[in-house]
């Protein structure tokens, strides 16, 4: 399966990783009934090896009723049957770990499936209902929610209660298959610890934790007031009390975090990366950020300071499974449009948005920290618009159909450009456009100038440069429109969004590009370098 590559830095390899995310459903069928699977991860190791990235990140692949895309979980020590089983996933971390590449799992800790036999047992009236969030409703009869919080699914006007046939409400601040946890309750609690275990026993190197500031509510459930502090759901100081309790499980297995933690207060967020806390935090500043120099070097300055004080790195990351894919954000026409929403019909250059991602790459890999890639990026997938008819998203649904869901950003890889189905598997669980086949990973690795080998150079680069990763970076003077900073080791990124070219630094080794200079040896627009001083 190819040759382990030497590990820098092992005891803090988080700091400076490179980590791919894995979203199994869509990234290789190995047993040709359209979905992806365990089987088809595993075939595939030696290409992500190849690609030179030091861990993966799988999304839920638990068993799961796939209401939510896996993220409403029935039992978290049993791997879905659609993707294999517990055997499949600890040969799979094995083999990975071999090769020099470690696995993190997705933890979901603020709800369950309403499969889940916790949540059976509370429907049978069973005290289990006390770890979950039952509530009789307000009004004469109780017909009304017990309060009024929105759904954390954007554009959606749905409740986030549903009433028993009892009479009682149930609290999901997702989909109504995606019921809350109480935790408030030990028992919570004490499982939560043993599923960290559970997983850390079988290899895992780390856990992203999903939704990681919503676990906590206030017990009385008061109705929500904008700007009320504290938020009776969000960032609730108990939390912290938590994930205290989880460092110490993964302290003890050498295991690492990172949370999803969406919050624009920069000191609150820091909070969660004190150093008996979380190791780190994914940094939506830089992924919502539009193609804008000025605007980039502000969330790059806010995110370096903000993580300063705690001592955490950063983590970059400009795409991910709930997001519009980087080539089609970067190259949308219509500069009034919300740069990070799904739209129907958006206006977008392809041929610009690839340009540009391109560049980013190299501004992502260039900057201090770890740095996650979302499968498919390094093939520059474009969002994909999927007829009505395909879309499974309950998103969309909840939406009204005005939002078109997550799932333009999940359709399965192409592997192969003259196989069925680009060489996915079977026929996909999802349809893949008809220029799929252009972006086929095999076609790619022939190509020098593809994304696929400009991501293949550059991790290699960053994984030989000491320079890279974690550790300093210090502004130089650059143009209006040009982003231009140092690393050690006399190492330099350069990147133009100006309209017009510019020229490099003068005594600087070209180490890779983007794209090529112009004829005069300028740095063309949306185009980055790496240099060497």
């Amino acid at each position: 399966m190819g040759q382990p590559r030497p590990a820098r830095n092992q005891s803090a390899w988080w700091r400076s990783a490179v980590i791919y995310q894995v979203y199994v459903r869509s990234f290789a069928d190995g047993d040709g009934d359209g979905t992806g699977d365990l089987a088809g991860v595993r075939a595939r190791l030696p290409y992500l090896a190849e690609l030179g990235v030091d861990a993966l990140w799988f999304n839920p692949w638990y068993l799961s009723p796939l209401a939510d895309g896996g993220y409403d979980v029935a039992d978290y020590r049993a791997i879905d049957p659609a993707f294999g089983t517990l055997a499949e996933a600890e040969k799979l971390i094995a083999e990975a770990r071999e090769l020099g590449i470690r696995t993190l799992v997705d933890i979901v800790p603020n709800h369950v499936s309403d499969q889940h036999p916790w949540f059976r047992a509370a429907l049978a009236g069973g005290p289990e209902r006390e770890l979950f969030h039952f509530r009789p409703g307000r009004g004469e009869h109780g017909e009304l929610p017990p309060n009024d919080w929105p759904s954390q699914f954007a554009g959606s006007a749905e409740p986030v209660w549903t009433r028993l046939p009892d009479g009682d409400w149930y609290l999901h601040l997702f989909t109504p298959e995606q019921p809350d946890l109480n935790w408030a309750h030990p028992a919570v609690r004490q499982e939560h610890e043993e599923i960290l275990r559970f997983w850390f026993e079988r290899g895992v190197a780390g856990v992203r934790i999903d939704s990681a500031a919503l676990l906590a509510k206030d017990p009385d459930l008061p109705d929500f007031v904008e700007g009320r502090d504290p938020n009776p759901y969000v960032d609730r100081d108990e939390l912290h009390d938590i994930y205290r309790s989880w460092r110490a499980v993964a302290d003890a297995y050498d295991g690492v975090f990172v949370g999803e933690v969406w919050l624009p207060d920069t000191e609150r967020f820091a909070r969660y990366l004190r150093p008996d806390e979380l190791h780190t935090a994914f940094n939506f500043s830089f992924l919502s950020c539009p193609w804008d120099a000025a605007r980039l070097r502000t969330s790059i300055d806010e995110t370096l300071a903000e993580h300063a004080p705690v001592g955490a790195p950063a983590t970059w990351v400009l795409c991910n499974h709930d997001v519009t894919r980087t080539v089609t954000r970067y190259g949308r026409t219509d500069t009034g449009f919300d740069f990070t929403a799904k739209a129907f019909g958006t206006p977008t250059d392809l041929a610009l948005g690839t340009r540009r991602a391109r560049a980013a790459a190299l501004l992502s890999l260039a900057l201090p920290g770890s740095v996650y890639v979302y499968q498919g990026e390094e093939l520059a997938l474009p969002e994909v618009e999927l007829p009505l008819e395909s879309i499974q998203d309950p998103m969309h649904f909840r939406s009204g159909g005005s939002d078109p869901g997550r799932d333009g950003c999940r359709v399965p890889l192409p592997w192969a450009a003259e196989a069925p189905y680009a060489g996915f598997g079977g026929d996909p669980w999802l349809p893949q456009p008809a220029g799929w086949p252009a972006h086929a990973a095999d076609r790619q690795s022939e190509d020098p100038a593809s994304m696929l080998s400009l991501y293949r150079a550059a991790l290699r680069i960053r994984r030989t440069e000491p320079g890279f990763g974690d550790g300093p970076l210090s502004w130089l003077p650059a143009p209006e429109g040009v982003l231009a900073f140092a690393r050690t080791d006399g190492l330099r990124c350069v990147v133009n969004l100006a309209d017009g070219p510019v020229e490099l630094p003068e005594h600087s080794e070209l180490l890779l590009g983007s794209g090529p200079l112009d004829a005069d040896g300028f740095l063309p627009p949306d185009t980055a370098v790496w240099l060497r001083a």
